[in-house]
Parts: structure tokens; C-alpha cells; sequence
């Protein structure tokens, strides 16, 4: 027997927690001493933990004193079982939680003591994203609209994906090779379990602070970048901004990144024009 300090203690609980267990009729000492002392038996406490698991769950004391009182094997494996259920959920969800959150310090971080004002040719590896279809701006349909069907369509053809991580925009290189980068062929974000990639590959960088729609100025130094230094642009363009309303308060201190998939030229080629 132990008694009701020394059940609190090695419950992680207090004592005044097993005398409300006692006055609602939940659980009641085993016994009590001479000297009016209340002392329970050792399989009390596995029930007293198993309350307070179901406590921390988000089972009501009602509920599970009317399960203590009708209780039946039958009756307390169904519990049980509609209790690990809502964990493995619980665990999905916090699972997703983390990932967005460690993604979201990554693509900040990934900005950390870069130089706004330089465009670099860097080596990037592949990565996991998520990738919507062709954006359709025919009909007066302009980029919200298309924004919107991209998260219509990624929620018919994954309803279990998580979508709340930040949408940014791809350029397909003819777009870019004819100066038109207001509107995304596509739309992407990354994910680490994203069913796409981000090829891997050199891809000239630049930087700008600004609102969302204030490129131009980067692109075309980007550009100048490729042309002055033997490059030719090669494959998609990924516009993203890693630091937005998410956190920074001014939007006209937005860090927006282009990055450009491209390749030395060719020999034969460096003395044609650009594109």
C-alpha cells in the first residue's frame, strides 16, 4: 500500500488531484489506516495513470467515470481503440506541424548573410516540391484565379497534403528569353515529402527587396549576369520570396530570390547574340 503523498509522488501528481479523484467517485483509496490515512494499492496507481492519460487526451472526468462505471472488457478496448486513433492523428498532424516549421526556418535561413546586390552562378541540389499544372490566363482569367485552381486542384488530386506551406512562382525559359515574367507559367511550393523537383543544377541568383510583383529590375540584372559571363539560360526559373509577411512587417522589405537554370555556352556559340 502506499499512501496518498507517496501515490501523488510517484504519479507526477498532486495530492490534492487524488482527493478530487475521491470526492467525484472516480477513484477511491483501496483502503484507510488507523489513523484515517488514505493508501492505495499498487494497481490503483496504473489506474490512476491511465485516467490521467485519458485526461491529457481529451476525455472528460465524466467520461471516464461513466466508462469506470459500466466498464467491461469490451466496452474498455473500443475506448482504447478510439483512443489510438485520434493519437495516430494527433501525431500526423504534429508530424506535418513540424515539417512546415522547419521548412519555413530553412527557407529563412537559406537567406542569411547573402549579397542582395550580387547575382552568383551556384550549384543546387535537387529538392522536394510540389508542382501545380499550367496556369490558364485565357478568358480575362488572370494570376489570383489561377492561384486559386492551383489549391483547388492540389486538394482534389491529394486531399491529404499538407498546403500550408508558401506558394511561389515558375517560369518556363522561353518566358523568360522573351522578357515575360509577370504572371507564373506555374505555381510550387516545396515540401519534403513533395511527389516533384527542383532539378539540380547551376542556376544564376539574384535578390531584391520589394512587394510581390516588383521583378523586373532583378530579372534584367540576372540577364545581364548570363550574358556577360558565357551562360545561357537552360531551364525553368523559380521566383520565391524567403522572407514575406511571414516575417517581416514592412512589404516593401520583402526578400524576393530569382533563380535562372542555366549553362556555359557552347564554343561555336559565344559569339551569337544572347538569345
Amino acid at each position: 500500500m502506499f499512501s496518498i503523498s507517496e501515490s501523488a509522488k510517484y504519479l507526477r501528481t498532486t495530492r490534492d488531484t487524488l482527493l478530487h479523484y475521491d470526492r467525484i467517485g472516480l477513484l477511491s483509496p483501496m483502503t484507510r489506516g488507523d489513523n484515517r490515512y488514505r493508501y492505495y494499492s499498487n494497481g490503483q496507481l496504473s489506474v490512476a495513470n491511465l485516467i490521467r492519460t485519458m485526461q491529457a487526451l481529451g476525455m472528460t472526468l465524466s467520461e471516464i467515470k461513466d466508462l469506470k462505471d459500466c466498464r467491461t472488457p469490451q466496452k474498455v478496448e473500443e475506448v482504447l481503440t478510439e483512443q489510438i486513433a485520434q493519437v495516430d492523428e494527433k501525431i500526423k498532424s504534429w508530424n506535418n506541424a513540424r515539417k512546415l516549421l522547419l521548412t519555413l526556418i530553412q527557407i529563412m535561413q537559406s537567406v542569411k548573410n547573402v549579397n542582395e546586390q550580387a547575382v552568383t552562378v551556384q550549384f543546387y541540389p535537387t529538392e522536394a516540391i510540389m508542382l501545380g499544372g499550367l496556369n490558364d490566363y485565357s478568358q480575362g482569367k488572370d494570376d489570383y484565379r489561377a492561384l486559386f485552381n492551383f489549391y483547388r486542384d492540389m486538394e482534389r488530386k491529394y486531399p491529404d497534403l499538407d498546403m500550408n506551406y508558401p506558394v511561389w512562382g515558375l517560369f518556363s525559359q522561353e518566358r523568360i528569353r522573351q522578357g515575360d515574367w509577370v504572371w507564373p507559367d506555374r505555381f510550387y511550393f516545396y515540401n519534403p515529402d513533395g511527389y516533384d523537383r527542383r532539378p539540380a543544377g547551376l542556376y544564376a541568383v539574384g535578390y531584391m527587396r520589394g512587394g510581390y510583383g516588383q521583378s523586373t529590375a532583378l530579372y534584367r540584372r540576372i540577364i545581364e549576369h548570363i550574358n556577360m559571363n558565357g551562360l545561357e539560360i537552360c531551364g525553368d526559373t523559380y521566383e520565391e520570396y524567403p522572407l514575406n509577411e511571414l516575417s517581416v512587417s514592412d512589404d516593401n522589405d520583402y526578400l524576393m530570390r530569382v533563380m535562372i537554370a542555366v549553362r556555359e555556352k557552347p564554343m561555336r556559340k559565344r559569339s551569337e547574340e544572347p538569345f
